[in-house]
């Protein structure tokens, strides 16, 4: 007779799902006090919605759903290959997870489905609440506990199999199932996510700085990037995948079959300055359907602003010049400062026109202070 794990297991592989493991629905106590001194410390700081109450919340199951005896853990990859790197003009980097259809959509979809025919298959009700990154439920905690990965310094979930390069999904269920075992792997003495960190926001092994961190920084900030970390940004226009990128583990991870987390045409290397130039329309329709969106249009255009400036090409010059008259003072800000980083005649003649236009002192601020860089740059 199949035992209701492998019909759990069997339905969830055929469904798509990668990596499967079970835990129970005790609570992540180890986890939860990890978070709650993070908060405390500060290293959330700019994520208002992370508070100490969800903390408690997403690390006890019973509290999400009453009677919730097990937690499915679930993995679905994203890994789909070398980026696209084709056109031309300056390009920027999207972290891999968005290079294919948003996963919320994709998995919760697939999830639905998942619990909608588990009681056909098990023939018994069965009560369920799902997250996929969302909610108050500690993904992370529960694929370790199941099995399904380990935590690396980076404090992604590492798999055998897929690397980090996956997507988090928990059923949280009255089912009574036999847990998994959580795996025995570490990453041992490695430190390169540590190193590679051009900001320095894994501040130690398994605590990242939120404050520093280029994902957080490109995504969630809805304000003006510190100056001091623009340069440290690079290329990134959305999210960041260093810390990935040097993983040992990721070196041989599976690719995935998932159609849609299949990149689309210049999603994974952008040309930047055809971004920069998408208005609200341009923006809703090239990012239907993709985790992009959430960065909103004027915070990509910001982040494209920050991009050109560190790569520095003076064929930009005009797309941040059209882009220091936008209506948004955030965009304005940025433009100034990339003008600022790439110099030349263009660039300083354009900034002191934009001087001499009324500005909000932000703004007028930033412009000043790039043309006083460019100055000290021809004194030198």
């Amino acid at each position: 007779m199949t035992s209701r794990e492998n019909i759990v297991r069997g339905y969830a592989t055929g469904l798509g799902f990668d990596l499967v493991g079970i835990t129970t629905a005790e609570p992540f106590l180890r986890d939860e006090q990890a978070a709650l001194e993070r908060v405390q410390a500060g290293l959330m700081d700019g994520l208002g919605w992370y508070t100490e109450e969800r903390v408690r919340r997403a690390n006890r199951p019973e509290v999400l759903l009453e009677g919730a005896q097990s937690v499915i853990s679930l993995a679905l990859s994203y890994n789909s290959g070398p980026p696209d790197a084709d056109g031309s003009g300056p390009k920027g980097k999207i972290a891999r997870y968005a290079w294919g259809d948003d996963y919320h959509d994709v998995i919760k979809k697939r999830l639905r489905q998942f619990c909608e025919g588990l009681e056909a298959r098990l023939g018994e009700p069965v009560r369920t609440r799902i997250f996929v990154d969302d909610g108050p439920m500690n993904d992370r905690a529960a694929a370790e506990r199941a099995g399904v990965g380990w935590f690396g310094k980076n404090t992604n979930i590492l798999t055998p199999s897929h690397g980090s390069w996956v997507f988090l999904a928990q059923v949280v269920t009255d089912l009574k199932l036999s847990p998994d075992e959580p795996l025995k792997k570490t990453c041992g003495s490695c430190v390169l996510c540590i190193d590679a960190c051009p900001t320095g926001a894994i501040v130690g092994p398994y605590v990242i700085d939120n404050r520093k961190c280029i994902s957080f920084l490109t995504i969630e900030l809805r304000g003006p990037i510190p100056k001091d970390l623009r340069p440290l940004i690079g290329d990134w226009v959305f999210g960041c995948d260093i810390c990935q990128d040097v993983c040992p583990v990721n070196r041989k991870a599976t690719q995935t079959l998932e159609p849609a987390f299949q990149q689309r045409h210049d999603f994974s290397a952008p040309e930047l300055i055809p971004l920069l130039e998408l208005d609200e329309e341009g923006f809703r329709e090239r990012f239907r359907n993709s985790a992009i969106k959430r960065a909103k249009h004027v915070g990509l255009q910001r982040n494209v602003c920050v991009a050109l400036g560190n790569i520095g090409d003076a064929i930009a010059v005009p797309a941040l010049a059209k882009a220091l008259e936008s209506d948004s003072p955030l965009v304005r800000d940025h433009a100034a400062w990339a003008l600022g980083r790439i110099g030349g005649a263009e660039a300083v003649q354009t900034l002191r026109s934009a001087s001499l236009k009324p500005q909000e002192e932000d703004v007028q601020e930033e412009i000043l202070d790039a043309l006083r860089h460019l100055a000290a740059e021809v004194q030198a």
